[in-house]
């Protein structure tokens, strides 16, 4: 039982950061592309905001890790948000190995438990022999509480799990998402630029 006391303790702790930690106003604060944006349009982005960027919210870091390479290439500026995307990923599975681990190994703990105390109920029954129903009885109900505290510590622990799991998973959807946008929004304007230099010049040029 005290491993299971041990692996209850864990899963709420666990649990209880991670539904903290997660909430998506933490992680996706609303409206922060948008924000940034302006902030390019308007040529305010400066290191302090930069900075600051960094350090508010996962987003906030993939962001910052795009627009320190804004000047470069395409393929660079999405390569590097792809680079600070996966860690900040990992950042956001952190514990939930653990999480599942206990969710696996609790019922093969109460399994292993209540096979114990079989061995022991066995024991009994060579020494005082079978005429003792109570003892039996009392032995093999200590020895199935095992079981059912460990499915008792795996069932919310295998939901907190998958929950945890597809959560993580739709918030680095959701932030692949936001940074795309911002991308395509500051290589669309630059190729806008582009195309109408070369108009200005040309309908100077026939005038002349």
């Amino acid at each position: 039982m005290l491993p299971l006391i041990v692996c209850s303790v864990l899963a709420m702790a666990i649990t209880l950061e991670r539904t903290w930690s997660l909430r998506r106003s933490e992680i996706i604060p609303p409206h922060l592309v948008a924000q940034v944006w302006h902030q390019v349009s308007n040529r305010q982005l400066k290191a302090d905001q930069l900075k600051a960027l960094r350090e508010g919210s996962p987003l906030g870091r993939i962001l910052a890790a795009g627009l320190a390479n804004r000047d470069q290439p395409r393929e660079v500026m999405v390569e590097r948000i792809e680079d600070v995307g996966r860690h900040e990923a990992h950042n956001l599975e952190r514990f939930l190995n653990t999480l599942g681990t206990i969710a696996a190994v609790s019922p093969l703990i109460g399994l292993l438990g209540t096979v114990v105390g079989m061995i022991e109920v066995f024991n009994v029954i060579s020494v005082q022999g079978v005429g003792k129903a109570g003892a039996m009885a009392g032995g093999i109900s200590k020895a199935l509480i095992t079981t059912a505290a460990g499915l008792i510590v795996a069932i919310p622990s295998l939901i907190a799990y998958r929950y945890f799991r597809r959560r993580v998973d739709t918030l680095i959807l959701e932030m692949e998402q936001e940074a795309l946008k911002l991308v395509e929004v500051i290589y669309g304007q630059r190729s806008q630029r582009g195309q109408s230099r070369p108009s200005r010049t040309g309908s100077g040029g026939a005038s002349a």
